[in-house]
């Protein structure tokens, strides 16, 4: 598990396994956020199983699944929220990280201007200039 740093009090990351959950801890995380559904590839965690390790961790755990390819409006929203009312810092997960990251650029915790936002994405390795249009 590799949590790549957006701020201070987001980072991002590929799919991470209930045993990942204690070195999210250690790195200081005290929240998670799931940006992956169930089922999309065989041998994946599901999110009761992380939601339970996190639990047994005492951090705190939301569930926000979305499917790859789509940015439906209530998911961003519900992002923002937890991202915003969260103790910091946060570690969100998809498959790759590139839904989190983008979940994160759409719905702007940190109200910074769309230039930095792509630029942090950029430097996370998630390149998301074609969602400029939106931001």
């Amino acid at each position: 598990m590799q949590a790549n740093r957006l701020t201070e009090k987001h980072s991002v990351s590929g799919q991470i396994e209930p045993s990942d959950v204690e070195a999210i801890k250690a790195a200081g995380f005290t929240a998670i956020i799931c940006n992956r559904p169930d089922g999309e590839a065989p041998g994946q965690s599901t999110i009761a199983e992380v939601a339970a390790a996190a639990e047994a961790a005492g951090i705190a755990f939301h569930a926000n699944p979305m499917v790859g390819g789509t940015l439906p409006g209530e998911i961003v929203e519900k992002q923002g929220e937890i991202l915003r009312s969260a103790d910091a810092p946060v570690f969100a997960y998809c498959a790759s990280g590139r839904r989190s990251t983008a979940l994160w650029l759409l719905s702007n915790p940190d109200q910074l201007d769309a230039d930095e936002r792509l630029r942090r994405a950029q430097e996370a390795g998630y390149d998301l200039e074609m969602l400029r249009p939106q931001l």
